[in-house]
């Protein structure tokens, strides 16, 4: 990649897991980029990807918290003067016993713990990158969103799906407030993927998952990490407000 082509990619929830991979991936087509995490375990994230030679920083940050938001932003334009990169990949999906809870016996502190995470987060964060963005006439705003989104989930919990689905329509609606402005707004939404979140079902449901899907088993963290990097490319100026499924067949819509 030519230096004219390096750009400073932000990736949320890049302690490990699906995060983690992108930020790597990132990182190997020639991105600087800032790993960002409320665990303290994104520095260690960001230190092996120096240590393999690639341009890396990490921050932590309750991206929940508007004036950490904005205090992170104002330090990204002191010390990079733009951020052209926005992945929002950081997310919760609470689970008791590897199991979600029903609609009705699901707490209010916990539902709201959701989506602020989920969905208030990434308009947080696209609120506070749009204007760098606007600056130089170009952007790409990727939102982490679900399967759990796009049709009704046999392992996510109501306040889950509920928090994707909107993060669709959040997106939807701000990729035409800055599609002029050269800025990009698109989504990918996962089904079944081995890290994270997946990580902590039981595993009679992750059997059973896996057993629905046609290409016969869950996706692995890179193949997310491979549409990203594919998303945020020079060539896809001309998709925005587009939700990429990626879910081995699972729901072909």
């Amino acid at each position: 990649m030519n230096k004219a082509s390096r750009r400073i990619a932000l990736v949320t929830g890049a302690a490990g897991g699906i995060g983690a991979k992108i930020g790597a991936r990132l990182a190997a087509d020639g991105h600087h980029v800032l790993l960002l995490d409320v665990q303290p375990a994104v520095a260690e994230t960001a230190a092996a990807l120096r240590t393999g030679g690639f341009s890396a920083e990490h921050a932590i940050c309750d991206i929940t918290d508007e004036r950490a938001v904005r205090a992170l932003f104002e330090d990204i334009e002191r010390t990079h003067g733009r951020c052209d990169i926005l992945v929002n990949n950081a997310g919760i999906s609470p689970k008791h016993g590897g199991r979600s809870l029903t609609a009705e016996n699901t707490p209010l502190d916990e539902w709201m713990a959701v989506i602020n995470v989920n969905l208030t987060a990434p308009f947080l964060l696209c609120r506070a990158a749009a204007p760098l963005m606007r600056a130089q006439g170009w952007g790409r705003i990727v939102n982490m969103a679900s399967l759990a989104g796009r049709t009704r989930s046999i392992v996510s919990g109501a306040h889950y799906s509920a928090s994707k689905a909107g993060l669709i329509g959040f997106s939807r609606m701000f990729a035409g407030e800055v599609a002029k402005a050269g800025i990009t707004v698109n989504c990918v939404a996962p089904g079944a993927i081995d890290a994270g979140l997946a990580q902590r079902l039981d595993p009679s449901l992750t059997d059973n998952y896996a057993s629905r899907i046609p290409v016969g088993r869950i996706g692995r963290p890179e193949e997310v990490a491979a549409l990203v990097t594919f998303i945020v490319s020079e060539e896809t100026a001309f998709i925005t407000g587009a939700t990429f499924d990626i879910n081995g067949g699972y729901l072909m819509a």
